[in-house]
């Protein structure tokens, strides 16, 4: 079922197009990675998914449906920029918040109490969001996104400013949301994460789509450019080989550049002639790799 689809969606600001275009499609249980350079219309896309711009051309569909105030009731978003007020306390805040949302004080005090003790905090239930630490006030921001329980979450640099420890944390808790259900577009500039947590992704540079997709069917049309190379003593003659650009050692063998992906097989007999082999690997592309060339590419 998809829960949240854009289709030809633009959005003009006198005579600029912070958006042009955009087309995307978020499953039930699905997380969407939409990712760009800054000002490449990723926080515009959100604002217009979270109805609080409107599109000047293209559809948005909540569940097949156009939006409507009720909606917003389903959403949660958590915005790059934290909004919770840090003089008033945490319980009063949050609880207000999904109240708005739809739930009744006691559902509210309930769910908020649940995740608090899912982050193991329960303790800040009467504390002040400016008696906590960024990172803490991060988590507050991330359950008040949540607390009401809504299908289509939009998390906006999530991770950010966390610890890995609480990266973690929350990873897990995004992946749990998602099992049971939740539609999440995810924005973030840490491809790492997006490669962990994502199967499709949409790539924006200066308001176009330059890459979009599956990540998997994606990393096959872009060439594999290195061999690591993992070897129990010396090999020499690796950078004599035919398709090979350059050569580095690591700590337990070489990184080997490479123009061709047949030159990996004569590495492989190079180094098998000469030492034993535990590790040999003909590395897909990255994430980051794939956006430094998509964004370099649309820029010529």
């Amino acid at each position: 079922m998809q829960r949240l689809q854009l289709e030809n969606v633009v959005k003009i600001y006198a005579d600029k197009t912070a958006v042009n275009q955009i087309s995307l499609q978020v499953e039930e249980g699905e997380i969407y990675g939409l990712l760009g350079a800054n000002g490449a219309g990723k926080t515009t896309t959100m604002r217009m998914v979270l109805g609080l711009i409107y599109p000047d051309e293209g559809s948005i569909m909540y569940n097949g449906k156009p939006y409507r105030k009720e909606l917003r009731r389903i959403m949660g978003y958590l915005p790059e920029e934290r909004g919770l007020y840090p003089k008033i306390k945490v319980s009063e805040q949050i609880t207000y918040l999904a109240q708005l949302r739809g739930m009744s004080a006691k559902e509210a005090d309930k769910s908020l109490r649940y995740w608090l003790d899912r982050f193991e905090v329960p303790e800040y239930y009467n504390k002040k969001i400016e008696e906590l630490s960024k990172g803490n006030q991060q988590k507050m921001g991330f359950i008040a996104a949540v607390v009401h329980n809504p299908q289509i979450l939009i998390l906006d640099e999530a991770f950010s400013g966390l610890d890995p420890v609480n990266v973690e944390l929350l990873k897990t808790t995004v992946k749990e949301l998602r099992d049971k259900g939740t539609s999440i577009l995810f924005s973030t500039h840490r491809m790492e994460h997006v490669e962990e947590l994502c199967q499709n992704i949409t790539i924006l540079d200066r308001s176009n789509t330059v890459v979009k997709g599956n990540l998997k069917e994606i990393k096959s049309r872009y060439p594999r450019e290195e061999v690591l190379l993992g070897t129990s003593s010396e090999v020499k003659g690796l950078e004599q080989l035919p398709g090979v650009t350059g050569v580095s050692r690591t700590e337990d063998g070489y990184s080997v550049r490479i123009s061709n992906v047949d030159a990996a097989q004569a590495i492989l007999n190079t180094a098998m002639s000469q030492s034993v082999i535990h590790r040999f690997e003909v590395k897909e592309p990255t994430l980051n790799q794939i956006f430094i060339k998509a964004v370099g590419e649309s820029n010529e």
